[in-house]
């Protein structure tokens, strides 16, 4: 059976934000940290709460987040907003009320971009996933003479380091390669965007982009989304762990759907929800706790 905590450790890595809600929680704990998460527009909109300011000291939380976050190293997230505030329970619309009034609502919050790991990180945490899983599909073999493992696991020692150097040294030249060819590939569209681009009027400063509408669209439909896998998982969780889980994914449903803005065509469906999804991730952390 896999290993829980690996499962979200992976989970994280490839970007859920429930994985890594659970994953900041378990460590900011020890500093009596809770933190709520939303990643919404390219940004990972992070909530800090603790009973007192001493425990948000601004300095120390920031880089204790980013030493958390850059070790998960999330696909696709390097942009992370930290807001914090002193803690307020049962207010699930909180992204929604710090944007509408941050000075009121919050001790201070600070934008990081998260650093990524070197190639050859990558490369060894993805080999290693790589290696778990494989382990895990592997069928039960029959015993090895002791005689016989000496040599098979030298032969298996030269195999894999030869796999990896060609690995890596055709890692290299793919990125010089890719490089050079965006390289070239920009400098030519823009070079023909100067020469042919037609002039163009200015547009109202205040018109909303066709992005922050289609934020808005996928807000609503990745909360659908994470509910829908919450609902399957809690049909088959039995550990602790299990409820955990569910419980993180029904809290981030919820912070998904407390992020749908007003202008949106659904915006009273996703209140409902919002106040649905929160009372299930209380039913599942009552049931964690149980276990």
């Amino acid at each position: 059976m896999a290993n829980p905590i690996d499962d979200i450790a992976r989970q994280a890595r490839e970007g859920s934000v429930a994985s890594i809600i659970q994953i900041l929680n378990d460590e900011l704990a020890q500093v009596g940290v809770r933190a709520r998460a939303v990643f919404a527009e390219g940004v990972l909109q992070l909530l800090c709460e603790a009973a007192t300011p001493q425990q948000l000291e601004q300095s120390s939380l920031v880089d204790r987040v980013r030493a958390i976050l850059e070790g998960i190293s999330p696909r696709n997230i390097r942009r992370v907003n930290i807001n914090s505030r002193l803690v307020r329970e049962h207010q699930l619309l909180w992204l929604e009320e710090i944007s509408r009034d941050p000075e009121n609502q919050l001790l201070w919050s600070q934008e990081i971009k998260l650093r990524k790991p070197n190639l050859f990180k990558r490369l060894a945490t993805a080999h290693q996933e790589r290696q778990a899983l494989a382990g895990k599909r592997a069928l039960p073999r029959m015993a090895v003479p002791r005689s016989m493992q000496q040599p098979r696991q030298f032969e298996r020692g030269i195999v894999g380091g030869i796999s990896l150097t060609v690995l890596l040294l055709g890692a290299a030249a793919a990125i010089y390669k890719g490089l050079n060819s965006q390289v070239r590939n920009s400098t030519q569209a823009t070079t023909q965007a100067v020469a042919t681009a037609p002039p163009r009027e200015a547009k109202p400063a205040l018109k909303i982009s066709q992005d922050t509408a289609n934020s808005a669209v996928d807000s609503f439909a990745q909360a659908v989304r994470v509910a829908s896998q919450a609902a399957t998982d809690g049909k088959t969780a039995q550990s602790r762990e299990d409820w955990l889980i569910v419980a993180a994914k029904w809290q981030q449903a919820s912070d998904l759907m407390a992020a749908v803005p007003s202008q949106h065509p659904r915006y009273t469906t996703a209140l409902n929800r919002t106040v649905l999804y929160r009372q299930n991730s209380d039913k599942a952390q009552q049931e964690a706790q149980n276990k």
